[in-house]
């Protein structure tokens, strides 16, 4: 999943980051509302975490044209003003959810994924092909149900290749959904996890390679 943190605070938005990453989740962060527009114009993040008192343009209105854009990006609008009025205000302007600070870290990243599995195809919560299940959520994947040592990018790919469908999934489409903005484009290590993934999953194998195409499951 490829989220955009829009936070001013830098600190708040670094540490919010740091345990988004730690679920396994590629993120981006912007500390203004004209960067994350320019951010917004180049990626299609699956969930912005949007705060709404930003600087340069407010988020509000960085919420409004996020809602104009052809691929549709949830939106998780973060506020210190908690009342009644700003959530429908929020809500109405084009957010999907709100979440007043202080927050739980541990309900943000709830309501990320819940946001993340209401995109376009619906994605269950817990992903099953025979033998191989994940559950996003917990962070844990089995298989025959023997737990699998998976590091967080080897599920992170895991879950992106299961939530395909079989589709077939190329490496750059790997690339922008499961690692972040600061990854070199050219890179291998997109070959590297598969080739490490493959290996944890064990026979028969799991991980098909289209030749100039991808992967898939």
């Amino acid at each position: 999943m490829r989220v955009l943190v829009v936070e001013d605070h830098a600190r708040l938005a670094d540490s919010i980051a740091r345990v988004l990453r730690r679920e396994g989740m590629a993120v981006d962060v912007a500390y203004d509302g004209a960067t994350a527009l320019e951010s917004t114009a180049i990626v299609d993040y699956d969930v912005v975490v949007l705060d709404r008192d930003l600087p340069a343009v407010h988020g509000d209105e960085v919420c409004r044209q996020l809602m104009e854009q052809p691929v549709r990006t949830r939106v998780l609008m973060l506020t210190a003003a908690g009342t009644l009025a700003d959530r429908v205000e929020g809500l109405n302007i084009g957010a999907d959810d709100y979440l007043p600070k202080p927050f739980a870290y541990a309900e943000l990243v709830a309501r990320i994924r819940a946001l993340g599995r209401r995109a376009q195809p619906a994605v269950p919560p817990v992903l099953v092909k025979g033998e191989l299940v994940l559950d996003p959520s917990q962070r844990v994947a089995t298989r025959g149900g023997v737990p699998l040592a998976l590091n967080p990018k080897e599920l992170a790919v895991l879950e992106h290749l299961l939530a395909a469908r079989g589709r077939v999934v190329s490496a750059e489409e790997l690339l922008e959904r499961v690692w972040d903005g600061a990854t070199d484009p050219f890179t291998t290590t997109v070959k590297a996890t598969i080739n490490r993934l493959r290996s944890k999953l064990g026979d028969p194998p799991v991980i098909e390679t289209v030749p100039r195409a991808g992967y898939r499951i």
